[in-house]
């Protein structure tokens, strides 16, 4: 093992387009799969740290030369690190969806995405509705089963100890042809809680509750009004929260096959947000709380707390909307992208009436808090940022966020370097709000390899150990961990 002590360098530089290209760089396709054990470790690995880390996102963001439209329609790649005995291995394999094989087998784009249309003009285009479920967004080990997910419909099981294949899913029978189980899933009480919604114009909002064996505990059903792109959720032990941003869909071109559906997205940020509150335990009760406007793709954490509901959401102004004739993400004109910041809302149940406050001025997504602290009152939530202090660029950061004002760290991997989304790992033998490790997979675009970073959760520059994969592994969405190791 190598000796990890050197300095954390702080990031200055006066071409941000330098560094949107070395971020950029991230995004080209990982065709290889890889099974072996990590012996380049700078530190060493905690001996209390047993088990595997699962992450995902997509491998590859073309089909011979064709691009995608948007990096949310790539090919799913699930990451695995398993950690045991101070050791630590590292397989990736692409998850064999239904439109993976066949695009593989045809060479070309088969089906329209997000954002992507079928090579062919409006012609190739036309009536055609079905997206390839990308299985790219999360991956869960839940009821001993691994679950690569996708939004938009049901989740790919795989093989946990080969990270085979082994098909779609309805959850023993929980998913019907026509329900989708969303990618951002809560964990509270030992109580799985997610949530779909079906339908595009006449949506409906189902929300389950799962058992650690992966057994239907509840399942309830809501009408939405208007178009819902509901991406993330929050829980309290008491309510289900989303939030509904003031979308419409203008859905013909996209029949018609003009555009691709997220093209036909339009946001007004003139007319409010809905809070929505949903109670757990009461049927059909439902509120609906207007706020001011703003998108936000990701939620922190949720509590209840005298008469009134709080949370963390990482707020923009305005939807970042993408087309496919501008997805070259190393053109990306920051000064002009919606940033978004990270704000605590203060939401009244007795009356309808809601408040925010912004937290940190740094550009931010993908927050996070420790496992057991999901529904409860949180001082700490970590996320990754950007390097500007006031300002939007690319993630690049992680950021451990003291809510009492008092100690507030930023770890930065190097000028050339990105932190992918932060995993909280908690210690097995200690309690605390901040017991344990972060662990984030970093892509160097100076040796164009990735590595994974374990921080110490109570002081996040204090780099525990850093495990130098051989290769490079493109930005991704979501992870998880499980404390069983599988190798």
């Amino acid at each position: 093992m190598q000796d990890l002590e050197q300095p954390v360098m702080n990031l200055t530089t006066s071409d941000k387009q330098t560094l949107i290209k070395n971020w950029a760089e991230g995004y080209k396709s990982q065709l290889n799969e890889y099974n072996y054990e990590i012996e380049n470790i700078e530190g060493e690995i905690p001996h209390e740290l047993e088990g595997t880390i699962f992450r995902n996102g997509p491998g590859k963001f073309e089909v011979n030369g064709q691009k995608f439209g948007h990096i949310f329609d790539g090919d799913g790649m699930i990451c695995r690190i398993a950690f045991s005995q101070g050791k630590a291995y590292f397989q990736n394999s692409y998850v064999r969806t239904e439109g993976y094989l066949a695009e593989k087998k045809a060479g070309k784009i088969l089906y329209r995405g997000f954002g992507t249309q079928k090579p062919g003009g409006f012609l190739a285009n036309i009536f055609d509705i079905k997206f390839k479920n990308a299985a790219n967004t999360n991956v869960l080990h839940w009821g001993d089963k691994l679950l690569a997910m996708w939004e938009g419909g049901k989740p790919h099981q795989l093989n946990p100890q080969t990270l085979e294949t082994i098909g779609l899913d309805d959850l023993n029978g929980l998913l019907d042809p026509n329900k989708s189980f969303s990618a951002h899933p809560k964990i509270i009480d030992d109580v799985l809680v997610n949530f779909g919604v079906q339908g595009i114009t006449n949506q409906q909002l189902v929300i389950w509750e799962l058992d650690k064996n992966g057994n239907k505990l509840k399942e309830k059903s809501f009408p939405m009004e208007g178009f819902a792109f509901l991406h993330d959720m929050l829980i309290t032990p008491n309510y289900y929260i989303f939030i509904q941003h003031p979308f419409k869909i203008g859905a013909l071109p996209f029949l018609f096959g003009f555009q691709s559906i997220e093209q036909c997205f339009g946001f007004d940020k003139n007319k409010p947000a809905k809070i929505i509150v949903i109670s757990r335990h009461e049927d059909n009760q439902m509120n609906i709380i207007e706020g001011d406007s703003f998108f936000g793709f990701h939620h922190g954490n949720a509590w209840e707390k005298d008469d009134h509901i709080y949370f963390q959401s990482c707020c923009s102004d305005v939807y970042p909307q993408m087309t496919q004739e501008n997805s070259d993400m190393s053109k990306i004109a920051y000064d002009k992208f919606p940033t978004s910041n990270l704000y605590q809302f203060k939401v009244s149940l007795t009356s309808p009436k809601v408040t925010r406050e912004k937290l940190d001025n740094r550009g931010c997504e993908f927050p996070c808090v420790h496992p057991n602290w999901v529904g409860k009152e949180n001082r700490y939530i970590y996320m990754n940022v950007t390097d500007n202090n006031n300002g939007g660029g690319p993630l690049q950061n992680i950021i451990k966020l003291d809510l009492t004002g008092e100690a507030t760290q930023v770890w930065n991997p190097s000028p050339t370097a990105f932190a992918g989304e932060p995993i909280f790992v908690p210690h097995p033998e200690k309690n605390g709000e901040d017991d344990g490790w972060l662990v984030s997979l970093v892509y160097d675009s100076s040796t164009n390899k990735s590595y994974l970073a374990i921080l110490s959760a109570q002081d996040i520059n204090q780099v525990v150990a850093k495990l130098h994969l051989s290769h490079h592994i493109p930005h991704g969405f979501h992870g998880t961990w499980t404390s069983k190791a599988f190798i």
